[in-house]
Order: structure tokens, then sequence, then C-alpha cells
């Protein structure tokens, strides 16, 4: 069985989407758990609204990030559809700095994922 150039560099924007997609869920558990357990009681000090745009950023974060999971599973499942997904995986990657981006590196390895798939020649 041969590889081609295209099949490895659609999987190589699949795998590292795929990565990015599961690192910016967990980035956003993490951020959802660690405010609920640590700073339940913090909105005396820096206001209710900054207490719900933590929980609202993180809940947003983590559609976007199975966004580019779902985009990065569907990037190697339908190799002609690749640019397509690789757009969607952008967009979301992008997106999803809203609620921290997965520590940040989540959000930046899905961008670099998106935009391999999408400079991919068929």
């Amino acid at each position: 069985m041969s590889v081609t150039k295209e099949r490895v560099g659609i999987s190589s924007a699949a795998g590292l989407s795929l990565v990015a997609g599961i690192i910016i869920v967990i980035g956003s558990l993490v951020s959802s758990f660690w405010h609920m357990a640590f700073f339940p009681q913090m909105g005396w000090m820096m206001g209710q609204q900054f207490a719900s745009g933590i929980v609202f950023g993180s809940i947003v974060s983590i559609v976007f990030g199975a966004i580019v999971i779902g985009g990065a599973i569907l990037m190697f499942k339908k190799p002609l559809q690749t640019r397509q997904w690789g757009v969607i995986v952008l967009i979301a990657s992008a997106l999803s700095f809203i609620g921290m981006g997965g520590f940040m590196i989540g959000g930046i390895l899905g961008i670099i994922g998106g935009v391999i798939a999408c400079t991919k020649k068929f």
C-alpha cells in the first residue's frame, strides 16, 4: 500500500487539528472547573459579570473545540473536502480564543492545522 504525498498532508492537517480540538476542550473544562472550585464567591470582588463571563467563555470554547474535533475527523474521512473542513477548523480555532483557546496553544495549533488543510493542492 503506497502512501501519497497528498494523503500525508491531509493526515498531518487532520492530526494537528484533532490534537488542537482536544486541547481546546480540555483547556475549557479545566478553566470552568477551576473557576467553579476556587472562585465561587468571587462575585463580590470582581463583579457578577466577570464570573458569568468566564462560564460563558468556557461553554463557547467547548463548543468550538468540538467543532474543531469534528472538522478534523471529517477532514480525514473526506479528503476531497479537506479545504472546506480546513476553513471550518480555522474559524472555530480562532473563535475558541473567547474562552482562552485551550491554554492558547490549542487555538494556535488549530489555526496552523486549518491553514495546512486550506493550502493543500489536489
